[in-house]
C-alpha cells in the first residue's frame, strides 16, 4: 500500500512540472534600440573650388560735414573723377563768420585785461584772485574762439583721398544736418573681393594653416575670374576672414584684394567668380565634425563612436581621435570615413552587436480632427 501510495505521488509530481512547463511562455529575443544616427559626408576641402564673389572698393568713405548749414556750392556729379582735397562741397559760412567775429571781439577784449592784469597784480593794485578770474576769461575766450575758426573751417568739405564720387546725396540750397552723408567716394584703384565660406570648409582650411603657421588663405592659390572676359584669370591677395558666422546662412565672410584691370574697369556691386586651390592648405587626413553625443569613452576611457550595420542593423565600437571642442560638436581627427552611419544619440546605453532600429529624422506631429476636415 505505502509503494502504491508512493508511485501516485511521483507520478502527481510529474505531471505538475509538466503542467508548469506548458504554462511558462518560450524566450523572446530582445527588443532593438531606438538609436539617432547621422552619414558622415564626404571631405569638402580638397582640390579646387569655385565661389560667386562681390566686388567692393578698398578704400571707401561716406563724406559729411560736421556742423549743418545750406549747401551753397556742390561742385561734384556722380562718376567725378576727384584728387585729394578737392572741394566736395561747402555750406554758406556768413552765420559761421558772424560767430568768429563775436569770439575774437570776445577775446580781444579777454587778452586786454590779461595783459593789464601782469602789471597790476605784479604792483599789488588787484589781488591774486582778480588776476585768477582775468586769466580764466582770456583762456575761455580763446578756446571760444578757435572753436569758432575750426566750424568755420568746417563748411568747406574736401576729398580726403583721390577716388570717384560713387553717388551724390544731397542737392545745392538743400539744407543738410551735421554728420548728414553728401556723398560717397570710392577709390577703385584697389578693390575688394568678398565671397562666403560654408563652415566645414573654413575648419579643414584653419587646421591646415595652424599646423603648417600662418594664416587661413594666404597661402592657397586664389583668383578671380569675369564672365565678361573668359580665360583671364586674376591673381588675389589674402586680406582677412570672418570669425563670426552669418546668422542666416552659417558661412564666414573672407576678403581678398586685387588691383584695377588694365584692359577694362572693375567697379563696386560687380560680381565675380573665385577659384581657390586648397591642395597646399588641406591636411593629410579630413576633419570630421560631430555631435558631443555621438563620441563616448570605453573602459579605458579612450574614445569611439557606434557604427550602424546597415545591413544587419546591429553596432560595433570604432575607436576614433577627437580634437578641439565647439559648442555642441567635437571634431574627429581620425577613425571616420565618408559614408560611415554613426549613432548620435543613445551611445551609452549599446553594446557590441546589438540590434538597433534608426529613429527618423525628423518627428512629425500626427494631424487634428479638423486638419483632417480641411484636407476632405
Amino acid at each position: 500500500m505505502a509503494r502504491y501510495l508512493s508511485s501516485l505521488a511521483a507520478i502527481a509530481a510529474v505531471s505538475l512540472l509538466a503542467a508548469c512547463a506548458e504554462d511558462q511562455p518560450p524566450p523572446t529575443e530582445p527588443t532593438p534600440r531606438p538609436v539617432k544616427t547621422m552619414v558622415i559626408a564626404g571631405a569638402d576641402t580638397a582640390g579646387k573650388r569655385s565661389f560667386p564673389a562681390r566686388i567692393d572698393a578698398a578704400q571707401r568713405a561716406e563724406l559729411a560735414f560736421r556742423v549743418g548749414g545750406t549747401v551753397k556750392e556742390l561742385p561734384i556729379k556722380e562718376g567725378d573723377r576727384l584728387a585729394e582735397g578737392d572741394l566736395v562741397a561747402r555750406l554758406d559760412p556768413t552765420d559761421f563768420q558772424i560767430v568768429v567775429n563775436d569770439r575774437q571781439a570776445t577775446f580781444d577784449k579777454a587778452r586786454k585785461n590779461f595783459e593789464r592784469g601782469k602789471e597790476l597784480v605784479g604792483s599789488g593794485a588787484i589781488s591774486q584772485v582778480d588776476f585768477d578770474q582775468l586769466e580764466a576769461e582770456f583762456k575761455n575766450a580763446q578756446a571760444a574762439l578757435e572753436t569758432a575758426r575750426q566750424d568755420l573751417a568746417y563748411t568747406e568739405l574736401k576729398a580726403p583721398f583721390a577716388g570717384i564720387v560713387a553717388r551724390r546725396l544731397v542737392e545745392q540750397f538743400e539744407e543738410v544736418q551735421p554728420r548728414q552723408p553728401i556723398a560717397a567716394l570710392q577709390n577703385i584703384s584697389r578693390l575688394e573681393v568678398k565671397f562666403d565660406l560654408p563652415e566645414s570648409v573654413l575648419r579643414s582650411v584653419r587646421a591646415a594653416s595652424e599646423g603648417q603657421g600662418g594664416k587661413a588663405g594666404e597661402r592657397a592659390v586664389v583668383v578671380a575670374t569675369f564672365d565678361d572676359r573668359p580665360g583671364v584669370e586674376y591673381p588675389l591677395t589674402f586680406k582677412e576672414v570672418a570669425t563670426k558666422a552669418d546668422p542666416q546662412t552659417q558661412t564666414f565672410e573672407v576678403t581678398f584684394l586685387m588691383d584695377q584691370v588694365d584692359n577694362g574697369v572693375v567697379l563696386p556691386g560687380m560680381t565675380a567668380s573665385v577659384k581657390v586651390d586648397f591642395g597646399q592648405l588641406v591636411v593629410t587626413a579630413p576633419v570630421y565634425t560631430v555631435p558631443v553625443g555621438a563620441v563616448v569613452g570605453d573602459s579605458q576611457l579612450d574614445a569611439r563612436v557606434w557604427v550602424v550595420d546597415e545591413q544587419a542593423l546591429t553596432v560595433s565600437p570604432r575607436q576614433v581621435t577627437i580634437g578641439r571642442l565647439s559648442g555642441g560638436e567635437v571634431e574627429v581627427l581620425e577613425g571616420l570615413e565618408p559614408g560611415m552611419r554613426i549613432v548620435t544619440a543613445g551611445a551609452p546605453f549599446l553594446a557590441d552587436g546589438m540590434a538597433v532600429t534608426l529613429m527618423p529624422a525628423r518627428e512629425q506631429a500626427a494631424p487634428r480632427p479638423e486638419d483632417l476636415q480641411y484636407q476632405q
